[in-house]
């Protein structure tokens, strides 16, 4: 299964912003930057985010993104489905049924067996996803990741965020 690298942009993304404190947000063009991604790129996949309630969009010129919710109730899957949709990876297009030796639908009563095994993978997958949260991530980098990144990122976040007046 290949996934879009928007998926993991957003991913990105989205744990990024949770750092940030309690009311501040943070510009795309400055998650881009820090990302190394385009911003028009970067804009598309935040779009996604905040239509699917994950993200809040502050506009005006010291607007940005902030969560919508708190990042204990945002999963890997929430993000996943925000870009790539909520269609299965696998879509069946029953092509058993074609072709010179199919008798036709009626020798087909019973759903594909290989549907079937990739649905049942799917989700195995979706589960999987749904049980690492965005805050999960943030504290597993805080306590794995070279202090020299931590620092850098905070610093970077704390020099680029925009404080709300609440």
């Amino acid at each position: 299964m290949k996934l879009s690298d928007g998926v993991e942009t957003a991913i990105h993304c989205t744990a990024a912003v949770a750092g940030l404190p309690q009311g501040a947000v943070m510009a795309a063009a400055d998650l881009a930057e820090f990302h190394g991604v385009s911003a028009s790129y970067l804009l598309k996949h935040l779009k996604a985010l905040v239509k699917a309630g994950l993200l809040v969009s502050v506009p005006g010129p010291t607007g940005g993104y902030r969560l919508a919710r708190p990042a204990a109730q945002i999963t890997l899957l929430d993000v996943v489905l925000a870009v790539e949709g909520p269609e299965p990876a696998f879509r069946c297009k029953e092509i058993r049924r074609n072709g010179p030796c199919a008798p036709g639908p009626s020798a087909f009563p019973r759903p594909c067996n290989i549907n079937r095994a990739m649905l049942k993978a799917e989700q195995a997958y979706r589960a999987a996803l749904s049980q690492t949260t965005i805050a999960d991530l943030n504290s597993e980098f805080l306590a794995t990741s070279d202090p020299r990144v931590v620092e850098r990122a905070d610093s970077y976040f704390t020099a680029q965020m925009r404080p709300q007046k609440t």
